[in-house]
């Protein structure tokens, strides 16, 4: 069932592992591994305890962050000389938001075959489980930058977008995520996914201003991983969500600063899309440009 693509010597495979479940391994997967020389792993203590579990007992190389631009020479040397070479990261596929990418890069600029095996996927786990409806795809942002200023910003920029957007967070940085959500996009509404496929499981979608008091109802729900999908916004005029001083503000920006500066300064202080400031403050603009040209 597994034998049904070629498997070279000499060659880099990537090896999406179980998120959680270890049900949830690939019987491609399982062949490929059986087939490597050498696995190389974001952590020896965590793929030595999987492969066991498969009955598999494989020469482990560490390749973390911390050493993967260094350490992937050694590893090219061994393709080269003939030998299959396995990259699987802790958890999910190799290189997104995982190490790998320096690996892969080193691989394919020696002139190597990087063969990708699909498998377990927390985007698209939660993507799965989202229901936006509404969403034109999806953006995946990742882990968003740890300190509170540069996390507002980058939410600001990428709020009141029409696809949905996917993040990552660790238990201990989640209730400043909250606040920061619910600060910036009150109106908005979410997906939470926590400990996607383990025994604790759990997912619910509910208003952005409610993700706080979620996540102090139950002590249990500030521990564990979280994928959390941000349902994509619905369109709609900046005139029916502007505030008559809102509009007013907006239509003095556009008369002393570029149209997408003016959108861009009123996003960061409403939280308001800036697709729909930016058509808005256009309509502004000429409007003012054709009632002087009347003049």
């Amino acid at each position: 069932m597994a034998g049904g693509q070629q498997y070279p010597k000499g060659a880099l495979y990537l090896i999406a592992t179980p998120i959680g479940n270890l049900a949830d391994i690939t019987l491609r997967a399982v062949h490929a591994l059986t087939l490597a020389d050498v696995v190389a792993c974001e952590d020896t203590r965590v793929t030595g305890g999987f492969l066991r579990h498969l009955g598999m007992d494989k020469r482990l190389v560490p390749l973390h962050q911390h050493n993967e631009v260094g350490g992937a020479q050694a590893l090219i040397e061994l393709m080269l000389a003939g030998q299959r070479v396995a990259y699987v990261s802790d958890a999910g596929t190799p290189a997104v938001s995982d190490p790998g990418a320096h690996l892969v890069q080193a691989a394919q600029a020696a002139g190597l075959t990087v063969v990708p095996l699909p498998g377990a996927s927390s985007v698209t786990t939660a993507m799965s489980v989202a229901g936006d409806t509404v969403a034109q795809g999806f953006r995946f942002l990742g882990f968003l930058p740890s300190k509170g200023a540069a996390r507002q910003t980058l939410l600001r920029e990428v709020a009141g977008q029409s696809c949905s957007l996917v993040l990552f967070e660790a238990p201990h940085r989640i209730e400043a995520l909250a606040r920061d959500l619910v600060e910036v996009l009150p109106a908005g509404r979410l997906t939470l996914c926590r400990e996607l496929t383990k025994q604790f499981e759990e997912i619910a979608t509910l208003p952005v201003a409610d993700f706080p008091a979620w996540l102090t109802a139950e002590p249990h729900r500030q521990r564990g991983e979280f994928v959390i999908v941000v349902h994509a916004q619905p369109e709609a005029a900046a005139e029916t969500l502007l505030t008559a001083p809102q509009a007013t503000l907006l239509q003095t920006l556009v008369q002393h600063l570029p149209v997408k500066q003016a959108a861009g300064l009123l996003s960061d202080v409403t939280g308001l899309p800036r697709k729909a400031l930016y058509e808005q403050a256009l309509a502004y603009r000429t409007a003012t440009d054709a009632h002087d040209a009347d003049d």
